[in-house]
């Protein structure tokens, strides 16, 4: 039976040469007890898409039914979670669910409130918190009281709109399963909306994806038996199947027509070959051993003693080579690549770049962090200038003008050199970024979670960009991330880190597939998901805190 259903659905916003179109022609149904995950990217109108479907906005033309009957305001039969928390800070968790029961349900019995609003709490795993605020809440408890809230009021479809995107990858995947448990036991209508190709696959019946251009693209049926396992998943030779297919659509229709305001990086000879002054700054580099991580330790003072956060990491990098360094979260990495940056104090041991210990910071160790700290009021051109004046001052005024444009041209910004930082978006700014890096002609690139705030289509789109760069220059290069297959598609190998405090190197996984590379040939190359496994149980192996012992450094920097 179709309870949520499309005909003919457009929404537009603003009027004349003011007017967007967001949606065209959707027509959709939705089956009672199914659970439906719209697969789409920034400004592809998936927000408005459950906004509709929630009585929040009204179409344009065409329109949104429930049951039959046309929506024409909210209602209690849709309960909505969005991404952002929305709860009141001076409300306890008791009192924040409690809240829409009241809203809803004005005329219950004070009594079974009281239960209800105990019942949904327990489902979601936050008794023990039922008297907290949500000051006193980590992200996935705020979350959790949010889908206790739209529980609470009983609603038949349960409207998801990426309300797992601001967790960190672990509390993300738990309380998937957590949402996939409800849906299978409470027996409702769910529709989620994500931009994560891996999570639709694990909890969808039905995936349908959103393309840019505001219509509904193909639609993949999910026949995998529940429960999904994602370990076991990645020997699924269904999922594997499915997932290549999902992701190969995505970036055929998504990147093609993705609006940056700027071009797609063209398959071309560019206009300038690499600058002279780049040339000369890569003479002369030692080979064997160019960077030298040695016994490094790191330790901070507390009031309870020194607390060793990163204890013996010890690893021979040569030139040229791509490193991905991965673990949970407070296992040192970060830490590690700050203090081969040189903005963070070594307290132990030593880091040597070609021959040369690493005392403070220096141009010749770039760094690409998460938020690419531009100079808001200044062009991309004038942002890598900056640097580009320093490090080359014996280059005349037009060679460095060469290697400033250059480098954008690289990462796909020649038609927005001008541009000032503050009118671009955060997936442009990070383009600013990685060309600024590169056109220091750095001896050592430093990426510390470089795509980490972009959503997934950005996120592609910009490791393509870096892998194309970096395969011109083959600077040695170590990427902090928390994506195992992001991992996976950069390196020549994996560094995974043992959980904190007290980390070191716990395993090193060769990565030997061909260069250059791109994620949907990966997908398709027989070793990639033995490589993915290999990352997934060292990660799983340490997940809950556990602190295996780790090999000998000795033994590790041979492998």
């Amino acid at each position: 039976m179709s309870v949520l259903k499309f005909n003919n659905v457009s929404k537009s916003f603003g009027e004349g040469a003011a007017k967007t179109d967001v949606l065209k022609n959707i027509n959709l149904e939705v089956q009672e007890g199914e659970f439906l995950v719209l697969l789409g990217f920034s400004g592809s109108g998936k927000t408005t898409l459950i906004n509709l479907m929630a009585g929040l906005e009204m179409p344009t033309s065409g329109s949104v039914t429930f049951k039959g009957k046309k929506i024409t305001q909210p209602g209690p039969e849709c309960g909505v979670i969005f991404q952002s928390y929305s709860l009141m800070p001076w409300l306890t968790v008791n009192g924040n669910v409690r809240l829409a029961l009241d809203s809803v349900f004005p005329n219950m019995p004070k009594s079974e409130k009281e239960d209800r609003v105990d019942h949904y709490i327990k489902v979601v795993g936050l008794s023990h918190a039922a008297t907290r605020r949500p000051a006193e809440l980590s992200g996935g408890m705020r979350q959790r009281v949010n889908v206790a809230r739209a529980l609470a009021m009983n609603p038949e479809v349960l409207l998801l709109d990426e309300p797992l995107s601001a967790l960190d990858a672990l509390t993300r995947a738990n309380l998937a399963d957590e949402i996939e448990a409800i849906w299978d036991a409470e027996k409702k209508t769910c529709v989620l909306i994500t931009n994560d190709v891996d999570e639709a696959i694990l909890l969808a019946d039905r995936i349908i994806a959103l393309n840019p251009d505001g219509t509904l693209g193909q639609e993949f049926k999910v026949d995998i038996p529940r429960r999904r396992d994602r370990m076991e998943m990645n020997h699924h030779e269904g999922f594997k199947k499915l997932r290549a297919q999902v992701t190969k659509y995505l970036m055929d229709v998504g990147i093609a027509a993705k609006a940056e305001g700027t071009k797609t990086l063209p398959d071309v000879t560019p206009i300038h070959d690499v600058p002279a002054a780049v040339k000369d700054a890569q003479k002369g580099m030692i080979d064997h051993n160019f960077l030298d991580f040695s016994q490094l330790h790191k330790i901070y003072p507390t009031p309870k003693g020194p607390l060793t956060v990163v204890e013996d990491f010890d690893l021979k990098v040569q030139r040229g080579e791509f490193i991905s360094l991965i673990g949970h979260s407070g296992c040192g990495k970060s830490t590690v690549l700050t203090m081969a940056a040189g903005l963070n104090g070594i307290s132990k041991g030593g880091i040597r770049l070609d021959g040369r210990h690493v005392e403070g910071a220096d141009p010749e160790r770039a760094v690409v962090f998460q938020s690419p700290n531009l100079f808001p009021w200044l062009s991309a051109k004038e942002n890598v200038a900056i640097g580009v004046d320093k490090v080359y001052p014996k280059a005349s005024q037009g060679e460095r003008q060469d290697v400033v444009e250059h480098y954008l041209e690289r990462v796909g910004l020649a038609d927005a050199m001008d541009r000032s930082a503050h009118s671009m978006s955060n997936g442009m700014k990070q383009r600013v970024g990685i060309a600024r890096a590169f056109a220091l002609s750095p001896k050592l690139l430093l990426l510390d979670e470089p795509f980490g705030m972009l959503d997934s289509l950005t996120r592609w789109e910009l490791q393509e960009v870096l892998m194309e760069v970096w395969d011109r220059t083959k600077v040695t290069a170590i990427c902090v991330t928390h994506d195992v297959d992001e991992a996976i598609l950069l390196a020549d190998r994996v560094v995974m880190m043992t959980n904190g405090p007290q980390a070191t190197i716990g395993k090193i996984v060769d990565v030997d597939l061909p260069r250059p590379r791109t994620r949907k040939a990966l997908l398709e190359h027989a070793d990639y998901y033995r490589y993915r496994q290999d990352v997934l149980d060292f990660l799983e192996e340490y997940e809950h805190g556990a602190k295996p012992k780790p090999k000998p450094a000795k033994a590790i920097a041979a492998e």
